[in-house]
């Protein structure tokens, strides 16, 4: 007999290093997933500095790393607290939480020596939870000869259906898209930089986290010469499997391209934003020519000038028209889709079920994803 749905909480906090995305969601026997409430909180200015530092090599990592694993368990915690409060239910309700942590080095292209680290002392998160928790999703694929990613993509294909060709681009600090054909096998791969870049350089001019609606790369002019050597980057060209992060795109990364060109800060921000739009598209044309439909989820598909350039492009770069929304058409906010991603992949390893893809991450074959830390 099937079980009655269980409620898992996804705890996502992702490469543009914004904050804490915490989902309460309900997963049925068969996958189907549905969010009953969520909470968002940003990072204190310690957490995300340690975070951000922590980024690039630097002396005594070790300590700085176990102390913030130890605060941003503490961050988590807190969180879901919130959300449980705001839910009117205690922990003895949750099956368990699906944590990511923060990634803070991914380095899968070292063959038998590839690792990637997410920090987090899930341990200390279960403890004050009293909650089991399952994190370190990346790895199990690893050993397998995967990248450790995109590892949502086996989280669309259960969560969207459709009668069209569809693709599902998910634009966080990075950018990846899930490949849904009506016909065929699904695969997907990131294809490069999402709101990172954009986010460092507002950051760095500024002193913005982000640039909302895009409004200050509006204000700037796409310099076309640097969009072609920022899209020179071996890694659009490269094939997939392929993953990526801050390891490969940074601010160091863009002042490179920079170079000594005497550029307007503005007409950077509005060539990152093509940057974006361009490589995303470009990925999708080259891989998923006959998609019909593109759903647009994550932090990107709030910003407004970042959707309306990827409407223009896309009648570019396609010979036939592709539709282009937000998952909110498909009734969840784009927000909130990794965090329901990591409650399902919570829910998959309880459940004792393969979750990567491997014609999605490379790996060997399927494998069940995590590490539990029973309450």
């Amino acid at each position: 007999m099937n079980k009655p749905h269980s409620l898992y909480i996804g705890l996502m906090s992702g490469t543009s290093l914004d904050g804490i995305d915490a989902v309460l969601a309900k997963i049925g026997p068969n996958g189907e997933t549905s969010a009953q409430a969520s909470m968002s909180a940003p990072f204190s200015p310690e957490l995300r500095k340690a975070l951000f530092e922590l980024q690039s090599p630097g002396p005594n990592e070790l300590h700085r790393e176990k102390q913030a694993g130890n605060a941003l368990a503490i961050a988590y915690a807190n969180t879901a607290s919130q959300l449980l409060k705001k839910a009117n239910l205690e922990a003895s309700d949750i099956a368990a939480i699906g944590a990511h942590g923060q990634t803070i080095r991914h380095q899968p292209h070292l063959g038998g020596m590839a690792y990637t680290h997410q920090t987090l002392n899930a341990a200390l998160l279960a403890e004050k939870m009293g909650i089991d928790v399952i994190a370190d999703f990346r790895s199990r694929d690893l050993a397998a000869g995967g990248h450790g990613a995109p590892l949502v993509p086996a989280f669309h294909a259960q969560q969207f259906t459709s009668s069209e060709n569809l693709a599902i681009l998910n634009i966080g600090g990075i950018a990846n898209l899930t490949l849904l054909p009506k016909n065929g096998e699904v695969t997907g791969f990131d294809c490069g930089p999402g709101n990172m870049l954009m986010d460092a350089w507002i950051a760095k001019h500024l002193g913005n986290a982000f640039d909302e609606n895009g409004n200050w790369a509006l204000q700037g002019k796409v310099n076309e010469v640097l969009l072609q050597v920022m899209l020179a980057d071996p890694f659009f060209i490269k094939v997939p499997p392929k993953s990526t992060g801050r390891d490969d795109f940074h601010l160091y990364w863009l002042q490179e391209k920079i170079a000594n060109e005497n550029y307007l800060s503005e007409d950077v921000q509005a060539t990152l934003l093509h940057l974006t739009a361009h490589s995303t598209l470009e990925a999708l044309e080259r891989h998923a020519p006959q998609t019909q439909k593109l759903i647009i989820c994550g932090g990107g598909a709030k910003n407004s000038a970042l959707m309306n350039l990827l409407k223009v492009k896309a009648q570019h770069f396609f010979k036939e028209p592709v539709e282009i929304t937000t998952s909110d058409s498909a009734g969840i906010d784009p927000q909130l889709v990794e965090g329901l991603a990591f409650a399902w992949l919570a829910w998959a390893h309880k459940e004792k079920r393969p979750a990567n893809l491997p014609a999605v991450t490379g790996a060997k074959g399927p494998r069940i994803l995590g590490a539990c830390y029973p309450a």
